[in-house]
């Protein structure tokens, strides 16, 4: 059966509603039980979309049997005492069932009911061919006619049904396309983001090469001199040992800082081999764990069985687990709390590949920061600079995979999910063969 949605009151409608006053107006006027079946076509046609809605499946075939019926009677009333009822020059009535059913139905729904309507439609012969009721006579040329209405019934009801058939495939094929496009727009949109923000990076990290390297060379020189006044001060003065102290350990932090700097700036070179992406998780989660000093973490972990092998450096890999594990246990490290982790199988952009989500019971990541939580000295953090999580994003860029953050509570605040996905290996690169990769 075909589905059809139409408006409360459309012109077609209306059309109806005209054809049935213009017939209310035509003899017999004086026939009472005529305009009433006119009437309760009316009403019919008006409250046709009430029904069907109400009654999806058995509606469509309702509506059609009451037009059915109403159309009989109305021929019944509409013929004088002298004269077959099958005479009735309302036998167009008819139509008005054929065109719902064709508009409701399929082809052979549409046949079924125009053979059921032409049968209500030939029982008028009955009184005629009755042997004892021969109150007419039927010669051939009556025959001829009323073959020739039962063909135009099957005609009209076939052309309307093909035209509405036809239309809803063109409707249905521009939805298709209209999604089509919506989705290749959003892939554009997703690709041209990515491409500005691979800029940014790039001019970024130039900018960081070239000043982290004009730092150290002081940095060097600063904490060369702090450690010699060290040596020369010795117990002298032990105020001046202090702050030489001081400056020796601010000295390493800015240079510690440099080296991300650096990390962040220079390409990565990848070393990708098929790799069981468990085995890297999990030594991720140990050593993050071995190392932790703060509230107790509690860490659940969901791995789905027979999971594919994924083309990945190990080394990069694990710091960026590691990167993602250990801001989850920072986040929670006021009260402690649970981080889940869940791996399966999974598809991306056409892709089939891994997926691993990495989830925690901490603050979560402010609404405002989830679009711009990777680009660089972006933090949530009140000691953190905002270039682990991006350093994170070049390198599932250059695995050719891809990461996001999600609201784990649900737009609640609470709880951050960040969801990583590595396609599988390709045959050309099997547990014993390596392939470089240049992550710029």
């Amino acid at each position: 059966m075909i589905e059809a949605k139409r408006p409360t009151i459309n012109w077609m409608d209306a059309l109806w509603l005209m054809f049935l006053v213009v017939l209310a107006v035509l003899p017999p006027r004086t026939e009472p039980h005529k305009q009433l079946i006119l009437v309760a076509f009316g009403v019919l046609q008006l409250s046709e979309n009430w029904l069907v809605s109400r009654l999806p499946r058995r509606g469509p075939s309702y509506v059609v049997l009451i037009k059915i019926g109403l159309a009989m009677l109305l021929i019944d009333h509409t013929t004088s005492v002298y004269e077959p009822s099958i005479n009735s020059v309302y036998y167009p009535i008819y139509y008005l069932p054929l065109i719902t059913a064709a508009e409701y139905f399929g082809s052979w729904g549409t046949l079924l009911w125009t053979t059921l309507a032409s049968a209500t439609y030939a029982s008028y012969l009955y009184p005629a061919l009755h042997p004892e009721l021969r109150e007419f006579e039927i010669g051939a040329e009556s025959y001829e006619l009323l073959a020739i209405r039962i063909l135009f019934f099957f005609l009209a009801a076939m052309v309307v049904n093909r035209f509405v058939v036809e239309s809803k495939r063109q409707t249905q094929r521009y939805q298709e396309l209209a999604e089509t496009l919506a989705e290749t727009n959003r892939r554009l949109e997703q690709a041209q983001a990515e491409a500005r923000r691979s800029e940014r990076l790039a001019a970024l990290g130039q900018l960081s090469a070239g000043l982290a390297h004009e730092i150290r060379n002081p940095l060097g020189v600063i904490k060369g001199s702090a450690e010699m006044l060290s040596q020369k001060l010795k117990d002298s003065s032990p105020l001046a040992i202090e702050l030489a102290g001081y400056i020796s350990s601010e000295t390493n932090r800015l240079s510690s800082l440099v080296t991300r700097f650096l990390d962040f700036a220079r390409p990565l070179h990848a070393d990708l081999a098929a790799q069981d992406i468990t085995t890297i998780l999990d030594r991720a989660l140990h050593d993050v764990a071995t190392l932790w000093r703060g509230q107790p973490m509690r860490i659940d972990k969901d791995y789905a069985a027979d999971l594919p092998l994924v083309a990945v450096d190990e080394g990069l890999c694990e710091q960026a687990f590691v990167n993602i594990v250990q801001n989850a246990f920072d986040a929670m490290s006021a009260t402690g709390g649970v981080l889940r982790v869940r791996v399966s199988t999974a598809n991306a952009n056409g892709s089939d590949g891994v997926e691993v989500r990495i989830e925690d019971t901490g603050p979560g990541v402010p609404l405002e920061l989830l679009e711009q939580i990777f680009n660089p000295f972006v933090t949530t953090k009140k000691t953190g600079v905002g270039l682990g999580l991006s350093i994170v994003s070049k390198i599932m860029d250059g695995h050719h995979g891809s990461i996001r953050v999600e609201d784990a509570s649900g737009g609640q605040g609470t709880g951050a999910r960040f969801v990583l996905f590595f396609p599988t290996a390709a045959e050309g690169v099997g547990a014993k063969k390596s392939a470089h990769l240049v992550i710029s």
